[in-house]
């Protein structure tokens, strides 16, 4: 559903808001990891990994929640179209890059949850999110320069400012 020239504040505020989440659970997830593994081997855990072990739970939950709502929102006023007219290709990419990122962003956390309370195999599959996450950013970054300088179409500002 394309209803707009471009996102509202709110929406651009949890794209912001939910990415910001996405690369602290990045940097510091393998806290949870050390965690994990200290309480299988019986083994004391440095406060710091306690603290960032808690802390990405706690962002994992945050980032369910904030997805839930992007996605009610999204389905609410829909999306604005495409900036720019590119080849076909290019627009099934985006949505299918899109479509990744919306599965990752809710299965991610789910998966963690399982592993966090069940354990393995969960923690394994858990733990194929990030790489996943990592070349879905890259390319969504990629893209968004590459609109943003090389087609200049306005793609990337319409992620910085509301629409008026």
């Amino acid at each position: 559903m394309e209803t707009r020239r471009g996102y509202s504040f709110f929406q651009i505020g949890l794209h912001w808001l939910t990415a910001a989440l996405v690369l602290f659970q990045l940097f510091f997830g393998e806290s949870m990891t050390a965690v994990v593994d200290a309480a299988e081997g019986g083994q004391a855990v440095s406060a710091t990994d306690q603290a960032l072990g808690s802390a990405h739970y706690w962002v994992g939950l945050a980032i369910l929640a904030l997805v839930l709502v992007r996605l009610i929102v999204r389905l609410a006023s829909g999306a604005p179209a495409p900036a720019g007219r590119g080849p076909r290709w290019m627009q099934l990419a985006a949505h299918a890059s899109h479509g990744l990122f919306y599965v990752l962003l809710l299965a991610a956390p789910a998966i963690g949850f399982l592993a966090f309370y069940l354990g393995d195999p969960w923690g394994d599959i858990h733990s194929l999110a990030k790489p996943a996450f990592i070349v879905l950013i890259a390319i969504h970054a990629v893209a968004a320069l590459y609109h943003q300088f090389w087609l200049k179409d306005g793609t990337l500002k319409r992620m910085l400012s509301p629409a008026g």
